[in-house]
């Protein structure tokens, strides 16, 4: 009797102790409470894509990151970037058909973006990163790539942000 109370007060105390346990460094500054972004330079030939990646970084910040939307000359911190290349109709795996016919039955879309994390007091980068994201999808069915990737890359910036790494 007197060993497992040994036991569970020790099982108790490094329970305790591991709920303590953290990183430092990571995260954003104390100072970012508010955020500004941009509407990403588009160097592709999509003109709907600014839109999608500007809304989706917007949202991300905001509801993944905790930080309030501001005008640029009000925000503590900007994200901005550049789209710098849309590859919608990427085959990635096939099946042979009939008559030595190949069949694609799956598709890839690829976008790059450059990203940057500004501290606007400090004049800064918080983070900033040259990103490749991907999103798998049926034929004929290139939106489901597109969302695919667009979450990707929101995952990335939030994640980058969050450890600055």
């Amino acid at each position: 009797m007197h060993l497992r109370s040994g036991f569970l007060v020790t099982l108790s105390t490094l329970a305790l102790g591991g709920c303590l346990y953290g990183f430092a460094g990571g995260g954003l500054p104390p100072s970012i409470k508010t955020v500004a972004v941009l509407p990403f330079d588009n160097q592709t030939p999509e003109p709907t894509l600014t839109q999608e990646i500007s809304r989706a970084v917007r949202e991300a910040v905001e509801r993944r990151l905790g930080l309030r939307q501001s005008a640029e000359s009000q925000a503590d911190a900007v994200v901005r970037g550049s789209i710098t290349r849309y590859e919608p109709d990427l085959p990635v795996a096939y099946q042979a058909g009939e008559d030595r016919e190949v069949n694609v039955t799956k598709r890839q879309v690829q976008i790059s973006v450059n990203v940057e994390i500004l501290d606007q007091k400090q004049g800064k980068p918080i983070w900033q990163r040259n990103l490749l994201v991907k999103g798998d999808y049926d034929p004929g069915r290139e939106a489901d790539g597109r969302r695919k990737a667009l979450e990707d890359l929101v995952v990335n910036i939030v994640e980058g942000a969050q450890s600055q790494w």
